[in-house]
């Protein structure tokens, strides 16, 4: 790893620095794939200026150091530690020309002009419950104390659609210009692949199933899929099994007793967090993925999912009706019987069935990381005039 001293004199463009804390860690999720996948983009597209790349110390080291894109390792024992304390104290020693931080979060006392990605505000908005892991709570209220003392300082805020940024600019009454949308992409790793019943054998005994990508946080509306799911069952010929990702047995069973389903968990196949690199392969292998979120403020996997060729129900609130395109198969996340609805036409109606396939295919050409890059590229300069 580069040591801060070894560049400090050296010439370029601009010396960016971006935060980046997570993407070592072996179990990423979003947040942490987007500033991944355009980092790399960015090291492929932009040999002009010089990337700092801060970083927590993990085993996954996903990230390799170029001629002007160097990695600096930071260690702290709390993110809020590492975040305030750690980061900003790196970022003085580098003096960059701005910090890029990626997460919604950033130092209440930057010493650099500030970018912040502010993925989206659920934090401000009302819950339907609690989260329920500890990690998802205190990130929560970490959120709603340190973004409001952040905003002011920014000298760009980037999001991640046009439903959140009006979101953002509404409810943060933010002057128009300090707000712009920049879209996710998605990784050429998900493409459609011959069958590997070896890989799909690991998670589901079935090459024939449906897909659910979840988590314990409310937003993501696993109770009511988990009933659409036990809907489906009742009116199906073929019961496919349902794969779930990311949800522990424990979480599952509470879910199935609250909806009063118990008798739905032989059709259920959890094996919890399911890596990048056998994801593409259950993609292609499911006959559709659910993705019947309450809020989305982008929604990478729906991308993923499609350009695998895989039909994907999703919601038609927030920016998934955005991101999937009036072309996809929309459904009130809040209805149960919707979603089971949705993947009955899809089972039924092989023209559909095909007919989405072809459509999921065309509409992730519009996405791509390398886009999302350049986008960067330009509001880092726009900063620095």
């Amino acid at each position: 790893m580069s040591l801060i001293t070894n560049h400090f004199y050296h010439k370029s463009n601009m010396k960016i620095a971006i935060e980046a804390q997570r993407i070592f860690r072996p179990n990423k999720h979003g947040m942490d794939f987007v500033a991944l996948e355009t980092i790399r983009e960015l090291q492929k597209i932009d040999h002009e200026n010089e990337y700092f790349i801060f970083v927590s110390p993990g085993p996954d080291h996903c990230l390799n150091e170029s001629d002007n894109m160097h990695i600096v390792e930071l260690r702290c024992p709390s993110y809020p530690l590492w975040e305030q304390v750690a980061l900003p104290r790196a970022v003085a020693r580098v003096r960059p020309d701005l910090l890029h931080c990626t997460s919604n979060t950033a130092p209440v006392k930057c010493p650099v002009p500030l970018v912040l990605t502010l993925h989206d505000i659920i934090f401000l908005e009302k819950r339907q419950s609690s989260s329920r892991s500890l990690y998802q709570e205190m990130g929560w209220h970490y959120r709603r104390l340190v973004v409001p003392r952040i905003l002011s300082e920014c000298r760009k805020i980037i999001t991640v659609s046009n439903f959140e940024c009006n979101r953002i600019r509404e409810a943060l009454n933010l002057p128009k210009d300090r707000l712009t949308a920049v879209y996710n992409g998605y990784s050429p790793h998900f493409r459609q692949m011959p069958p590997a019943p070896e890989i799909v054998h690991k998670y589901v005994p079935s090459d024939d199933y449906l897909f659910f990508l979840g988590n314990t946080d409310p937003k993501k509306n696993a109770a009511r899929t988990l009933k659409a799911y036990a809907l489906y069952l009742k009116a199906s010929q073929t019961k496919r099994p349902l794969l779930i990702a990311d949800l522990k047995e424990e979480y599952i069973d509470q879910l199935l007793q609250q909806e009063g389903i118990t008798g739905i968990k032989e059709h259920l196949y959890y094996p919890g967090y399911i890596g990048n690199k056998d994801l593409a392969t259950l993609y292609n292998a499911a006959f559709a993925f659910l993705y019947p979120s309450l809020r989305e403020s982008f929604g990478i996997p729906i991308l993923e999912a499609m350009a695998c060729g895989t039909p994907v129900v999703t919601g038609n609130v927030s920016a998934m009706p955005e991101v999937a395109g009036k072309g996809a198969i929309l459904v009130d996340p809040q209805e149960p019987q919707k979603i089971a609805d949705a993947l009955l036409r899809l089972e039924n109606d092989a023209t559909l069935y095909q007919q989405q396939v072809n459509y999921s295919l065309e509409r992730v050409k519009l996405f791509s990381w390398k886009h999302t890059a350049e986008e960067y590229v330009k509001i880092y300069h726009c900063i620095h005039q």
